[in-house]
């Protein structure tokens, strides 16, 4: 699947196809075509992706294949054991997680999850979580601290379900306490956004010692739609408020609100994974080495301090 933005890539990938299937081990001029076609194909990627807008940004960062939580917990993970429900009202998709194992260490670990088929992203309800889902986050939360255990989160959210059943039962409490108790746990909290941080369904996940954004994803207070749904009584406003909303990467490393971007392979994270979670696998540890040698008696204080500091300072 090709963005509107790809156009020309998608026209050299096209003919190196049909090259491919015209050319036989024999036929060095097809191969050679074909290396020139490549070539071009990855500087064309090269150029577009050094000068990508907000907007495209929001794109490249809602892409379909870029790697979702289950992929990230299989492919990090070890003796993952999954855990479910929020003991009150019942299980959530959109919100899932458990113990395992992350290279040297044991971790409580905590995602939202899309899904990848047209089911799953109707079972986790394209990633947006209910009160369930959150209250689910907090129990884990509470474990880990508990235990002894480092969280980490993964985010890939356009935000909290918004249907009435969910506020009915308590949408932004569950998101309160959720956000309440990432402040008070006192062990090592890492956060990844993997795609779309969407307002407060995902700050509920990321109110930790360390934010990590994967190069090409967003983070905001509001989707682009929304945004310019309330403030120009229309969604086709969406490029103009992505340019307002400083929701890149790049935009919110430099006014401090995250602590470290994870560098993407050449045309994102969709076209190559494996790159993509070593790169975020290498990212995590490091954080983790970091925050295990902080007295955990300061952890609490130190996260508490990082957020309301982040409330006075002039980000505009």
């Amino acid at each position: 699947m090709f963005l509107d933005f790809e156009k020309q890539v998608a026209e050299f990938e096209g003919k190196i196809e049909e090259l491919r299937h015209m050319s036989s081990n024999s036929d060095t001029d097809i191969v050679a075509e074909i290396s020139k076609l490549q070539t071009k194909a990855e500087r064309q990627l090269k150029t577009i992706y050094e000068k990508l807008t907000p907007w495209q940004k929001v794109q490249v960062a809602r892409h379909p294949n870029r790697p979702h939580f289950g992929e990230v917990a299989n492919y990090l993970l070890n003796d993952f054991v999954a855990l479910a429900g929020d003991r009150s009202f019942s299980e959530d998709k959109a919100i899932n997680g458990g113990l395992a194992r992350f290279r040297d260490y044991s971790v409580m670990v905590i995602g939202t999850e899309k899904g990848n088929t047209t089911q799953q992203r109707l079972e986790t309800n394209f990633g947006m979580a209910k009160p369930e889902g959150y209250r689910k986050a907090k129990r884990f939360m509470e474990i880990a601290d508990r235990f002894d255990l480092p969280i980490l989160t993964f985010i890939d959210t356009a935000g909290a379900y918004p249907g009435i059943g969910a506020e009915e039962r308590g949408q932004a409490e569950a998101i309160a306490k959720s956000i309440e108790m990432s402040l008070k746990v006192n062990v090592p909290t890492v956060a990844v956004i993997l795609g779309e941080g969407g307002s407060g369904g995902a700050v509920a996940l990321a109110t930790t010692d360390r934010v990590l954004m994967l190069e090409h994803s967003i983070y905001s207070v509001i989707s682009p739609e929304g945004c310019a749904s309330i403030l120009w009584r229309s969604g086709k406003n969406a490029t103009e408020a992505a340019n307002a909303l400083r929701l890149t990467a790049q935009d919110l490393y430099s006014l401090g609100i995250i602590d470290e971007i994870v560098k993407e392979p050449l045309g994102a994270a969709h076209r190559n994974h494996k790159s993509t979670l070593d790169n975020l696998g290498d990212a995590i540890e490091t954080n983790l080495k970091e925050l295990s040698n902080i007295q955990k008696s300061s952890l609490c204080e130190s996260r508490r301090s990082k957020f309301v500091n982040m409330t006075h300072n002039k980000l505009i």
